[in-house]
């Protein structure tokens, strides 16, 4: 018989150490072995029970979950953290720092939260650590004027989830203020989440970073971020190219959708587009990544070393869909490459374009 996958919940509330665990052990799989009140108490029951994943509240008197999370971070082999947030502004903040000390994903209370979190539960457990990578050094201050009256070379739109706020603050620091393409990102995050993490990758890169609105330009060294709970899409105008917000239904469960935003830069920019896939659960943007090659786009998985859930980009790589596998610490200089001006060039020469057949590459 298999053995139960073993959870610790660490919460100052009573309610949530009593209605996590009754959510929890609605799935046979998983028993909780303990519960704690505080940073302090939550640590020694790690010693103690050695737990497989820990669901950590941030705000709790005594230690609380940040000094907590950076203690079982600095462990040699640390345990997978699941944050159970507050969904309010403050929340959010404590929640993406947290995030970005290692914490494996989070659940947002206090709405329905069960079958999100035995899911993500499910895949701290089988998740393998990859280490936070250091940032890049970044620029603060004096970022490239707007340049409205210049189209971007390419438009690399981006899907990622479980993984995704360290890796795209990871990647976004490397990338130059006169960066020539212009990027669009569906990363799974509740909405009062987004705006707050767009403006934390405005803060820690060089490019000019905000949460997407419907009629935002598309421009050179521009990344959207698309809003929790609606669709991101991208068109082709006259006046210039732009994003569009929807509130079309959920595809599989999500809004926003990868499949939604590859789909439609597929359909509006072919050749022009570089679809990347990145670290998280489930099967979102594998066959948008497929529309993506098919229209001529050239399409890039994450590798698996580097994911912390190899879910997304396995289902795209599995399907045949991504023309090039590149690790995160060569993402940047990847994407700098196929942006540059005389990449489009050289590819219409040889007469490959981006479709191809190019062989699968595992750090370039």
């Amino acid at each position: 018989m298999k053995s139960k996958l073993r959870v610790l919940v660490v919460d100052d509330s009573a309610l949530m150490r009593k209605l996590i665990p009754q959510i929890l052990e609605t799935d046979d799989s998983i028993e909780v072995v303990g519960t704690a009140m505080d940073g302090n108490f939550g640590l020694k029951k790690i010693e103690d029970l050695k737990p497989q994943v820990v669901t950590l509240d941030l705000e709790m008197p005594g230690m609380n979950g940040i000094d907590m999370l950076r203690q079982v971070m600095r462990k040699l082999y640390p345990v997978p953290v699941i944050v159970v947030s507050s969904h309010s502004t403050e929340g959010a903040s404590i929640t993406l720092k947290a995030l970005s000390f290692g914490a494996f994903d989070f659940v947002a209370k206090p709405r329905e939260i069960a079958a999100e979190l035995i899911a993500k539960i499910k895949a701290a457990a089988n998740s393998k650590s990859v280490p936070v990578k250091p940032l890049a050094s970044t620029m603060q201050y004096g970022k490239a004027p707007v340049a409205s009256n210049k189209a971007p070379t390419k438009i690399v739109a981006i899907g990622v989830s479980t993984g995704g706020p360290h890796a795209l603050q990871y990647i976004f620091s490397q990338l130059p203020a006169d960066f020539p393409g212009t990027i669009v990102v569906v990363q799974h995050m509740p909405e009062n989440f987004t705006e707050m993490f767009a403006r934390r990758l405005d803060e820690t890169s060089a490019l000019r970073v905000k949460e997407a609105q419907s009629g935002d330009l598309l421009m050179p060294g521009r990344a959207l971020i698309c809003p929790g709970s609606r669709h991101l899409k991208v068109k082709k105008l006259p006046l210039g190219n732009v994003a569009l917000l929807s509130d079309e239904p959920r595809i599989r469960g999500h809004r926003p959708s990868a499949d939604v935003l590859f789909r439609s830069a597929a359909e509006e920019f072919g050749p022009q587009t570089v679809a990347v896939i990145m670290t998280g659960m489930g099967d979102d943007g594998a066959e948008g990544l497929g529309t993506v090659k098919a229209a001529g786009g050239l399409t890039i998985a994450q590798s698996e070393d580097s994911c912390v859930v190899y879910g997304m980009p396995k289902a795209a790589v599995d399907r045949g869909y991504a023309s090039r596998i590149v690790g995160l610490e060569a993402m940047a200089s990847t994407l700098i490459a196929q942006c540059a001006p005389e990449a489009g060039r050289a590819e219409k020469q040889s007469g490959r374009g981006a479709s191809g057949k190019g062989a699968t590459a595992g750090q370039n």
